[in-house]
């Protein structure tokens, strides 16, 4: 394994399995990534990955309230 493919594994995407981009934002409901981010993600080296995870981290504290109260659950549609 190549120092480059080594250090990206070592970055774990921050995807939780909750793909739903929130309209108003452009983030992901889940990670708080943007769609560019996310595409670009497999490409990335290991500190711009750490870099989208800090910038996520930031998102979800400005972002989070707003977008679950836009999120519908299954038992309320």
């Amino acid at each position: 394994m190549n120092r480059t493919v080594q250090e990206q594994a070592e970055v774990a995407s921050p995807c939780v399995n909750r793909c739903l981009i929130d309209a108003p934002t452009g983030l992901c409901a889940g990670c708080y990534r943007t769609l560019h981010e996310i595409a670009a993600w497999i490409d990335l080296s290991a500190d711009e990955r750490r870099a989208i995870i800090d910038r996520a981290i930031a998102r979800r504290a400005l972002h989070a309230t707003a977008i679950a109260s836009r999120q519908v659950t299954d038992g309320e549609r």
